[in-house]
């Protein structure tokens, strides 16, 4: 039976903590000293849960609902993302070099513009373009309309701003898609090349190769960074409120412009980041530990 180390803490530790403390008092001090700001923490907890006096149940207002389009956003780009970058990885790799140049044309110019810059390419002359082409907006309001839309609030939120939703998650996928592409394809280059040329000795097609040989083990050793990967898109979720998506950032926003509550909003929605950043750490870790053994 295993028994746990005890984490002893060194001086320098506390005193690490110590100028933390410290700090975070100054800015306090300056905050409602200096600047005569009156603190409202009081009012936070309303912009998280509101009670409905008619139906006589909590409702999730400004905060939370800002929280859960923002892991809606982060789980379907992320799907998407995977997806195209795996695409993007196996073409890096493939044989043929028009192809080659082509993924890693995309990947360069992706990975070495600022996000800022590419959210706004990728949504003025992609995702509404799109968008438009396949009326996603009117179809969007046709199910607003309807009486029973649970299921599709459920996975989709408020109808109305379905193609909001949409473009963030396209505008979202295709950025990372590049970072997830040269994951995948560090993993398919570190499985051993003789376990490939077994496998065409035998007579397996290049589709089959990469399908049952290749791709299983890449995915399996790229796992770790992809779900930091993850991690990191979530963050990068707060970018695509510039294109006015209804994520946590972008709800901030409304909820600073409509109470002035600056400090509070901002740190809230800090803790919430964080909170959630560091489940799924937490959640992601145990998982390979799970794996490993």
């Amino acid at each position: 039976m295993r028994h746990k180390k005890r984490v002893k803490l060194h001086w320098l530790d506390y005193l690490i903590l110590a100028v933390v403390i410290a700090f975070i008092g100054v800015i306090w001090f300056r905050i409602s000293g200096s600047l005569n700001y009156k603190w409202q923490w009081e009012r936070i907890p309303n912009y998280l849960l509101r009670w409905d006096e008619e139906e006589q149940r909590w409702f999730s207002n400004l905060l939370l609902q800002g929280l859960i389009n923002t892991l809606r956003i982060a789980i379907y780009a992320s799907i998407l993302a995977l997806i195209l970058g795996t695409v993007l990885g196996i073409a890096r790799t493939a044989q043929n070099l028009a192809i080659r140049l082509v993924a890693r044309t995309y990947l360069e110019v992706l990975r070495n513009i600022p996000p800022v810059v590419v959210v706004f390419i990728f949504f003025f002359f992609l995702s509404e373009q799109l968008i438009a082409a396949l009326n996603m907006e009117r179809w969007a309001r046709g199910i607003a309309r309807q009486d029973d839309i649970a299921i599709w609030e459920f996975f989709f939120g408020d109808m109305r701003r379905f193609p909001s939703l949409i473009s963030g998650v396209i505008v979202l996928a295709l950025f990372e898609s590049a970072f997830v592409g040269e994951i995948i394809r560090a993993g398919i280059q570190s499985v051993g090349r003789g376990q490939r040329e077994a496998a065409r000795s035998i007579g397996m097609s290049w589709s089959d190769e990469m399908r049952f040989i290749v791709l299983p083990q890449a995915l399996r050793k790229v796992l770790p960074p992809l779900s930091n990967q993850f991690i990191s898109l979530v963050k990068d979720s707060s970018i695509i409120s510039l294109i006015s998506v209804q994520e946590l950032t972008y709800k901030t926003v409304e909820l600073v412009a409509s109470t002035r509550m600056i400090f509070e909003a901002w740190l809230t929605t800090a803790l919430l980041y964080f909170i959630l950043c560091f489940g799924l750490s937490l959640l992601f870790r145990r998982l390979e530990g799970s794996g490993a053994r």
